[in-house]
């Protein structure tokens, strides 16, 4: 077991890693672009990537408060589901509810590396080449997919 500092340190060191690794691909736009802190360019709309002692996760989290307005925008993303899939090359989980750690709701769309440990450095390479390629999909996918969603807001 870790304590909280050497936790924080592990943590901390594995996403800088991740982001030195991605510092030098250009966005869909061609620009620069921080991978770690993606911007979306939609109020409550994130795209989050999470590493624990058990698996590594990427997605779309939508955090719109009003919950109608969020349906809407979970709606118009799932009627781009097939332009997301042929982006990624794979299926992903679409969960029109779901209560983060906090016990707010939210919707969410998402793929999970199993059986991975951020604390364990040999397992980095792995997570790093799963959130990688994902993140440039997801990136060439939010570059068409925006435009449809800002119409909403």
């Amino acid at each position: 077991m870790y304590t909280k500092q050497e936790a924080s340190a592990i943590t901390t060191a594995f996403w800088t890693s991740l982001g030195q690794y991605m510092k030098p691909v250009p966005s869909a736009w061609k620009e620069k672009v921080n991978w770690l802190n993606y911007k979306t360019g939609i109020k409550d709309v994130y795209l989050r990537m999470h590493a624990s002692k058990s698996e590594a996760s990427i997605g779309i989290e939508i955090a719109i408060p009003d919950d109608i307005i969020r349906q809407l925008v979970f709606e118009q993303l799932l009627m781009m589901k097939k332009m997301l899939e042929a982006e990624t090359g794979e299926p992903w989980n679409w969960e029109a509810n779901y209560s983060n750690q906090y016990g707010i709701e939210q919707s969410r769309i998402f793929i999970v590396l199993p059986a991975v440990n951020v604390f364990k450095k040999e397992d980095w390479p792995a997570i790093i080449s799963f959130f990688k390629p994902r993140l440039i999909a997801l990136d060439a996918f939010w570059a068409n997919a925006k435009d449809g969603i800002d119409m909403l807001l």
